[in-house]
């Protein structure tokens, strides 16, 4: 038995998804403007198929596709490094967008990728045997990380997730710098999405003014606040423009 499945997706010009895919390393597999705009991308064995329609709506997109890979920490910079050099930032809010690398609840190490038209890539890796949801911890601070971090990328819910959080961070309860860090940086990027900047922002120097002695286990935090931070400051210079 042989068989192969490929999506194919609607997209508004095959030209500018063509662009947008041959900057994350993708080869071209199949182009055609008539009849019917049709093209192909293939990067190792993820391949994607995409039909033009001049009145798709990227906002109202539902499309999405998952992606397994054995190396999502080289797959996520490879397609970091190409946004950042076609694009000069990370975009993080509006579209195309590229979410934080985390590890999830279900035993997945995971990102995002939303594409010019809306279609959602979700790229991850098992990092357990057990890739059912993890129990809601009872401890609050774990609990609350849980909680925003589901509503956030499973759900798409960036306002309650940010609701659990404000509530996280003016609780009193401690929080160890590490915990706060990732609090912050958490906040601030549904901040990013909520198209809350001078929040965001804030969020930004707060968590850069938190003196960590030992940074370890907190790589990707900080490499999401660096984007975070180019991304928000980015926003202020017309000569950039935007992801939305």
């Amino acid at each position: 038995m042989g068989e192969k499945a490929i999506p194919i997706f609607p997209c508004r010009s095959i030209t500018a998804t063509w662009e947008f895919y041959r900057v994350l390393g993708f080869g071209q597999t199949t182009w055609q403007t008539s009849p019917n705009p049709h093209l192909g991308v293939r990067r190792g064995d993820v391949e994607l198929q995409f039909f033009g329609r001049k009145k798709h709506d990227p906002a109202a997109s539902m499309n999405m596709c998952y992606i397994t890979t054995t190396e999502v920490d080289a797959l996520y910079e490879s397609f970091r490094s190409g946004l950042r050099q076609a694009l000069g930032r990370i975009p993080t809010r509006g579209l195309p967008r590229l979410s934080a690398l985390r590890d999830m609840s279900y035993g997945v190490r995971q990102f995002l990728l939303s594409d010019p038209d809306g279609l959602q890539l979700r790229v991850g890796q098992p990092i357990s045997d057990d890739l059912r949801h993890a129990p809601i911890p009872k401890e609050p601070v774990a609990r609350a990380f849980h909680m925003a971090a589901l509503l956030g990328d499973s759900k798409g819910d960036h306002r309650a997730g940010a609701r659990i959080l404000d509530h996280l961070l003016a609780s009193g309860e401690p929080l160890s710098s590490s915990d706060r860090l990732k609090a912050l940086v958490l906040r601030a990027d549904m901040a990013v999405h909520l198209d809350e900047l001078p929040r965001a922002r804030a969020l930004i120097a707060e968590a850069r003014a938190i003196d960590i002695p030992d940074t370890a286990g907190l790589s990707d935090d900080l490499q999401r606040l660096a984007d975070l931070e180019t991304a928000s400051r980015d926003q202020d210079d017309p000569g950039v423009p935007p992801s939305a």
